[in-house]
């Protein structure tokens, strides 16, 4: 049997509170505790084939983009409908997110919601967590169904860092800190531009580039490297 690797959560990367001006999180295995895109497919009968792509893609081993519009290609033709039923049977908030967004909106620390996954879920989140801005992709929908596409450019972890560093670029002096969480490899150029990256319950090639993990228990763990 296996267990998680314990949590690295070194005191000496601390960044008060009063320093930080935004929190930027992944949403899909980060905020919440689901792929959205693999419950969707489990509609259309093809969860293990594209959760294999997932994995991969996270994993680092596939290109995000091709490997996206693979996935949502087998989606084509399901009802819309769908999307809230993944929304409200099976999307679980990760442990310690509603600390950790309170504690952050309490010292008025902006958040963003990145996501390689979908506006549906994104703006659903933003109403219930209070994030700051949001950003993901939209998939595309005619008559009630998915048709199976992506509307406009992807976000990919090279937009991921770059709305990044755009939101850094307009923090007020005295508060250009940033912290990041994310799991997979497309989350990683993200975590680099931050001034505090952390892997949570994330893939190995995450785990090794990034000097704080969360790998077990939940997100407001973090708290303790944000103090007032």
């Amino acid at each position: 049997m296996s267990f998680p690797e314990p949590n690295r959560l070194p005191l000496d990367r601390a960044i008060p509170i009063a320093q930080l001006g935004l929190i930027a999180m992944d949403m899909d295995s980060t905020a919440i505790t689901i792929e959205c895109i693999d419950e969707i497919a489990d509609f259309a009968g093809v969860k293990s084939e594209v959760s294999a792509i997932t994995a991969a893609a996270m994993r680092g081993e596939l290109d995000f983009q091709e490997s996206l519009r693979r996935r949502v290609a087998c989606l084509e033709g399901l009802s819309v409908n769908v999307l809230r039923e993944v929304y409200d049977a099976r999307l679980k908030p990760t442990d310690g997110l509603a600390d950790l967004m309170a504690h952050a909106h309490r010292h008025d620390v902006k958040t963003l919601l990145i996501s390689g996954g979908f506006t549906y879920f994104t703006e659903r989140m933003r109403t219930r967590f209070g994030y700051t801005y949001t950003r993901a992709n939209a998939l595309g929908e005619h008559d009630g169904k998915l048709t199976g596409g992506v509307c406009g450019a992807i976000v990919d972890a090279t937009e991921k860092a770059r709305m990044l560093k755009f939101l850094t670029s307009t923090l007020p002096p005295g508060r250009s800190a940033t912290v990041a969480l994310g799991d997979g490899a497309n989350d990683l150029p993200m975590l680099h531009a931050a001034t505090l990256g952390v892997a949570c319950h994330a893939k190995p090639k995450v785990r090794e580039q990034v000097a704080v993990a969360i790998n077990q228990g939940g997100l407001d763990q973090l708290i303790v490297l944000l103090p007032t």
